[in-house]
C-alpha cells in the first residue's frame, strides 16, 4: 500500500482488482437507486414509496461504507499499527465517532 502525498491533503491507496470491483458494484447499485428516486419524484410517486426507496439507498450506501471500512482496517490501519504507528487508528476512531452521530 502506498500513500502519495503530492498535495498537502491528497492521499491514495492501491486496491486489489477484486476489492475495486466489489466496491464499484456496490456504488453502482447506490447510483441506480438514487436515479430511481429521482425518477419517482418526476413521476409523482407516492411519498411512502419514495421513502422506502430512500431507505434502500441508505442501506446500500451503508453496506458500501462497511466494506470500505473493513478493508481499511485490515490494510491501512493494521499496517500502520504493525509499523508502530497509531495515526491511522486515531483517524479511524474520529471517523467512527462522526459516523455514529
Amino acid at each position: 500500500m502506498t500513500e502519495n502525498k503530492t498535495c498537502c491533503c491528497q492521499r491514495t491507496k492501491e486496491r486489489s482488482s477484486e476489492e475495486l470491483k466489489s466496491l464499484m458494484n456496490r456504488l453502482s447499485r447506490v447510483e441506480g437507486q438514487i436515479r430511481g428516486i429521482r425518477r419517482m419524484l418526476e413521476e409523482d410517486a407516492y411519498c411512502i414509496d419514495i421513502v422506502n426507496q430512500v431507505s434502500a439507498a441508505n442501506s446500500a450506501l451503508n453496506a458500501f461504507n462497511k466494506e470500505l471500512l473493513t478493508n481499511h482496517i485490515r490494510s491501512c490501519v493494521a499496517e500502520d499499527v504493525r509499523e508502530g504507528g497509531q495515526d491511522k487508528l486515531d483517524e479511524l476512531v474520529k471517523t467512527l465517532q462522526k459516523l455514529m452521530k
